[in-house]
């Protein structure tokens, strides 16, 4: 049976992402799973080769027809777009004009339906606006290549799923933004995509916006009860199993243990602070909601200039990451099913450093 292509975008050249594409595909076991392709410049994964030691050939390609997709060989659809002296762990705007294009050659594959899912290494925001692009990372880029007007973001472990109302916004504009409609469409689209997993009955808890849930008006100024409390009520009435909103600093906990399957957080460090606790290595970022049926998993973490080009980086992030893409395909392309998923990835050796140039 044929395997679903995953389109693996390199990010910023100047950071771990060419080094992590390189150290993952060395896994043989990624490849009983699906057909991994890189989206990058070649000559800096070979680079990278080189630096860690990597036994992999990178092989050049222009179409996706043709990547051999076989253990040993990286095959890599070449932009050739960065100088051969771009230095590492250096803000670059031709590194962020190069990940920009990545990009939006993989979303044109996706929705071609060449490749069945994107998987994406860190991009750096500084880079990416110096190159031209003004947006604050990788899901509202997608939502602009995909003409999506709203997404989501979902952060998954293997503990914990946590699927976001608000994301790259200050905490004042993200609770003016939060809304009924807003939290009945996130509460769906958690739903949707747990579903279409194979998770039959979904259990979805929602955070509360203020401390103890606002403690029935106690504290702030009624937000659960006029931008949540309706929302929640609307999925339930459809049949959708979802409660709250709960204090976070408890739901959280009761996620983990197993009493739910995915947390709605109302902005963007109240869902993320869970789960970097709970290891960055083990934490995939999904885009949730794009038209046209792209998957998109994303390594948690950022460009870790601080360490890029030493060929110390983990990889661990990235075959989750890999391993989620290739889960969350609606189709394999050519086939009626991929082969069923092997154990987690192996343990990695490196290192993965402050994740303060990351994008979500």
């Amino acid at each position: 049976m044929n395997l679903p292509i995953v389109g693996i975008t390199m990010g910023d050249g100047a950071g771990v992402g060419p080094e992590i594409i390189v150290k993952a595909l060395g896994h043989a076991e990624v490849y009983e799973r699906c057909r991994p392709l890189a989206i990058g410049d070649a000559k800096r994964l070979e680079q990278v080769a080189r630096i860690c030691g990597a036994d992999v050939a990178v092989r050049r390609i222009r179409e996706v027809e043709e990547a051999a997709f076989a253990p040993g060989v990286l095959d890599c659809i070449d932009l050739d777009l960065l100088p051969n002296d771009l230095p590492f762990g250096r803000v670059s705007a031709e590194a962020g004009r190069a990940a920009y294009a990545y990009l939006e050659t993989a979303v044109g594959l996706a929705l071609d339906r060449r490749i069945d899912a994107i998987c994406t290494a860190p991009l750096n925001k500084e880079a990416l606006h110096a190159g031209g692009h003004a947006f604050p990372g990788h899901t509202e880029i997608l939502a602009h290549l995909t003409g999506t007007e709203k997404v989501s973001m979902m952060l998954a472990t293997p503990k914990l799923k946590v699927i976001h109302l608000t994301t790259h916004i200050g905490l004042i504009q993200a609770i003016e933004s939060i809304t009924p409609e807003r939290t009945y469409e996130v509460v769906k689209l958690a739903h949707g995509t747990l579903s279409a997993g194979g998770v039959a009955h979904p259990r979805i808890g929602v955070c509360g916006i203020n401390p103890h849930a606002g403690e029935n008006g106690l504290f702030g100024y009624g937000e659960e009860a006029t931008k949540l409390a309706p929302g929640i009520e609307r999925a339930r009435l459809e049949g959708i199993d979802v409660t709250g909103p709960y204090p976070a600093d408890t739901l959280f906990y009761r996620a983990a243990r197993g009493d739910f399957d995915v947390v709605v957080a109302c902005y963007h460090d109240q869902g993320h602070g869970p789960v970097k606790v709970l290891g960055i290595e083990a934490g995939v970022n999904i885009t949730v909601g794009l038209k046209g049926g792209v998957v998109r998993t994303s390594v948690d973490h950022g460009t870790a200039f601080d360490i890029a080009g030493t060929g110390v980086a983990d990889e661990r992030s990235l075959l989750e990451a890999i391993r989620m893409a290739a889960e969350l395909s609606p189709k394999p392309s050519s086939a009626a099913a991929a082969t069923p998923a092997v154990d987690g990835p192996n343990e990695g050796k490196g290192r993965i450093a402050d994740d303060k140039s990351a994008d979500r």
